[in-house]
């Protein structure tokens, strides 16, 4: 997907503040971030929305690893911290490669705002 800024962002073609990647996933410190830690976790693949994943894979499973790993890494991981998926348009995608963000270091309310 040569148009899509997260697989240019694996690629190494637009800059990140990198904070952990395996074989099948990146993370990254948001640009615009909403908390204290905002770090997005995507999977290296392009898989557009949550809808396109192949269940039989295990790109949920690394997604998961890997937030456990960063709330581990960032000190979160007992205070508390919350994964967000978007998916498509009236759920809020702006970016279609399917990612999860991380956010922690404060309370978090619900219903988010």
């Amino acid at each position: 997907m040569g148009d899509c800024i997260f697989c240019s962002i694996v690629n190494g073609d637009i800059p990140s503040k990198k904070v952990y990647e395996n074989e099948y996933v990146f993370a990254f410190r948001d640009i615009n971030p909403e908390a204290p830690v905002h770090i997005v976790i995507i999977p290296k693949k392009h898989i557009a929305t949550i809808m396109d994943v192949d269940t039989s894979s295990n790109v949920s499973n690394e997604l998961i690893k890997a937030a456990q790993h960063i709330a581990e890494k960032e000190g979160i991981e007992k205070s508390g911290f919350r994964l967000v998926n978007n998916c498509n348009e009236e759920g809020g995608q702006t970016v279609y490669h399917l990612h999860v963000h991380l956010l922690g270091g404060r309370n978090m309310k619900w219903p988010p705002g």
